[in-house]
């Protein structure tokens, strides 16, 4: 993975860090479910009028709009309005990364080397810390509808690498078309018109400066890099980044929200970026190394060093 792109992803990593601040924000006046539809619809409706279709299959855009747009954005949102803190929030979600490296490898035949296993078990260890740390102070119920929404964000991952966009950018903002339709009829089901009018009739800066950012910088910026990330890198590449977001939610909810973290939170923080870092920095040099071996012998052999990508049929 090239240096720029590892940059790239920190930088993601950061942005969807304080995307978590922004998202609590929203929460203390919208009601969740309708707060999703919202922050979609502000980017839709731009996008149908301006943005030039992303020539890709349909059904890989509709499912990663139901996974990484709907499916993910509701159980998240669900799962911090009924008590999952920020900062908690911000690490749990993560779990994508390795629900990502595991479907990667099952589904779409990604192979793992050993410093990337190495590089994501440590990640993984550093983040199972954090969480049995602070789990006390969650009730089960929000901690499983954050946990399915990293296994949505999983899901629209590796529709995301079947579609293999060639104008990243434009995949992600055609993918805000598919969410706010469900989002709104489940909004209606579950929190009612009421709620939703309520909302709308009030005004609350903080809460609509929190939609402002999830919807520019978390989704059209942050995403937009991680779509062109994913495309021209394996998924179980650059996965493990995002690992990275939770060392930001917790710091920035320690600081604002006074969430404060114990040592042993702290110390599994810095475990999480040195896993992320062994699992990307090393497979760069076993690739390059290969790639050199392969082109001095001619072998018909190097394909196979070569990042998983799906054929277009």
């Amino acid at each position: 993975m090239p240096g720029r792109d590892r940059f790239l992803a920190a930088f993601t990593a950061l942005l969807w860090g304080c995307n978590f601040l922004a998202i609590h924000a929203t929460l203390t006046h919208f009601p969740p479910l309708f707060a999703g539809a919202l922050r979609f619809v502000v980017i839709a409706i731009p996008t149908m009028l301006l943005v030039p279709w992303p020539k890709v299959k349909l059904r890989w855009l509709i499912g990663y709009g139901i996974g990484f747009g709907t499916l993910q954005f509701a159980f998240l949102f669900v799962g911090m309005k009924a008590g999952m803190p920020t900062g908690l929030a911000s690490l749990v979600l993560q779990a994508s990364a390795p629900f990502t490296v595991l479907l990667s490898a099952v589904f779409l035949r990604e192979r793992l080397t050993a410093w990337q296993v190495a590089g994501i078990v440590l990640a993984v260890a550093g983040m199972s810390a954090i969480g049995w740390q602070r789990a006390e102070y969650a009730a089960l119920l929000p901690l499983l509808l954050t946990l399915l929404g990293a296994l949505s964000w999983a899901c629209g991952n590796l529709c995301l690498r079947k579609a293999e966009p060639q104008h990243p950018l434009r995949f992600t903002l055609w993918m805000s078309v598919v969410p706010p339709l469900p989002m709104w009829g489940l909004s209606l089901i579950f929190e009612g018109p009421a709620a939703q009018w309520q909302s709308l009739s009030t005004f609350h800066l903080p809460a609509l400066a929190g939609m402002a950012y999830t919807a520019v910088l978390g989704t059209v910026v942050g995403s937009g890099i991680w779509s062109a990330l994913m495309r021209r890198n394996p998924a179980s590449t650059v996965a493990p980044f995002s690992m990275l977001v939770p060392v930001v939610g917790l710091t920035l909810a320690f600081l604002l929200l006074d969430e404060r973290p114990t040592v042993v939170e702290i110390v599994a923080s810095a475990v999480v970026v040195g896993g992320v870092l062994l699992g990307s920095v090393r497979r760069r040099r076993r690739q390059d190394t290969t790639m050199s071996g392969c082109t001095t012998s001619g072998s018909t052999s190097c394909g196979e060093i070569r990042p998983a990508r799906m054929s277009s049929a």
